[in-house]
């Protein structure tokens, strides 16, 4: 167990967080729903019990996400939550305005009045799944940025990253080079419509009511085609773009069809894809043409964490450069580059054998809430 080997656990472990965050989205699908679910004041307040039980969930993986990756590879961090701020900065307005919802949409004599608060949770669904796979998608992409270690022994100004745009974030979905970012774009949308099929099939699975299910139905059979328009169009530019790689001196080259590489060379990477897009097709298809099957979200959740998993780990495994440098290539940070020290993350690792206990403990919660 060396230091490589503590890298790529935390990049597998880092890919694991955010495979699972992208499947509870589907809390955020459900609310960008109501409107086209909930017709009748009673069918909306049984969609909104129904997530209020969840949305928590959503929101601590999140912030579970974001910490894994502070601590793990702490130079990401800093130089994308430090320079990309204002897209991080409207994904946690989402979710301020999300808890703000939850928390008072019921209260009379609430302040705002019971539609603003409806409104929060429809922008809540809409924004946080594009602009959360806008950012992801920045991992194949590049941000704009450059980084020298050497400022940190300068004292009038220790920052090692600098942001080269003055949009600050925004660029990821709107920039400069806006045919180039448009990628970015696809894949949020692409999440966007993922998470409002995983929510439709969330509503069949959980709610006993046969309008409401029937009108999941529908919706996931509209969002499972737009689905599948943006993202495979995605996956095959992924598979046949251009990669940054890291070489043993640590300089870093381009490399054609480095992801469709990766995925050649590390086999495993195919299966664990491979078995994710069946178990979403297979959700997608029983929840959309079998009455009687509610099974469904668990089928497409279980393929949506595959999936997430192997794109994920793509990024980073094969010595490909996670987070490009669109300004200078050799700034682009990899698990090797931007990774914590040997001593943090072998501490971080005895702490993460408590994740399956995590697990567990989320599992029976869940259980929990939904006898009630």
């Amino acid at each position: 167990m060396d230091y490589t080997f503590f890298q790529h656990y935390w990049w597998f472990l880092v890919s694991l967080l955010g495979a699972l965050l992208v499947f509870l989205l589907f809390v955020q699908g459900g609310q960008s729903l109501i409107y086209s679910i909930g017709k009748k004041e009673n069918e909306f307040n049984l969609l909104l019990d129904s997530l209020g039980k969840k949305w928590e969930i959503t929101f601590t993986t999140l912030v579970t996400f974001g910490g894994a990756f502070f601590a793990s590879f702490p130079l990401f961090y800093s130089t994308s939550f430090g320079g990309a701020y204002w897209v991080w900065m409207l994904i946690l307005l989402s979710f301020v305005i999300q808890a703000v919802s939850f928390e008072y949409i019921h209260k009379k004599g609430n302040l705002l009045g019971k539609s603003t608060y409806k409104g929060f949770l429809f922008i809540n669904g809409l924004l946080a799944p594009i602009l959360i796979g806008a950012a992801v998608s920045t991992f194949f992409f590049g941000a704009e940025f450059t980084v020298n270690k050497g400022n940190i022994v300068d004292f009038v100004n220790p920052t090692i990253s600098q942001w080269t745009t003055g949009w600050h974030g925004l660029e990821a979905v709107w920039g400069s080079t806006v045919a180039f970012h448009l990628w970015n774009v696809v894949l949020g949308l692409a999440i966007f419509f993922l998470a409002r099929c995983l929510g439709s099939l969330y509503f069949i699975n959980n709610i006993d009511n046969e309008e409401i299910q029937g009108r999941s139905r529908k919706q996931l059979l509209i969002n499972a085609i737009a689905f599948l328009v943006f993202f495979l169009p995605y996956l095959v530019k992924l598979l046949l773009k251009d990669g940054w790689t890291e070489q043993d001196d640590g300089t870093i080259v381009a490399e054609p069809y480095k992801y469709l590489h990766s995925l050649l060379t590390n086999w495993w990477l195919i299966v664990i894809l491979l078995a994710g897009v069946v178990g979403v097709l297979y959700g997608f298809i029983t929840g959309t043409f079998c009455k009687n099957s509610r099974k469904g979200i668990w089928f497409a959740g279980i393929g949506t964490v595959l999936v997430v998993l192997a794109v994920l780990m793509t990024a980073g495994f094969n010595s490909s450069a996670y987070y490009p440098s669109l300004s200078d290539i050799n700034s682009s940070l990899t698990i090797k580059n931007s990774s914590s020290s040997l001593f943090t993350l072998k501490t971080m690792s005895v702490v993460s054998l408590l994740v399956p206990f995590v697990l567990a403990y989320i599992w029976a919660i869940w259980r929990k809430m939904d006898k009630r």
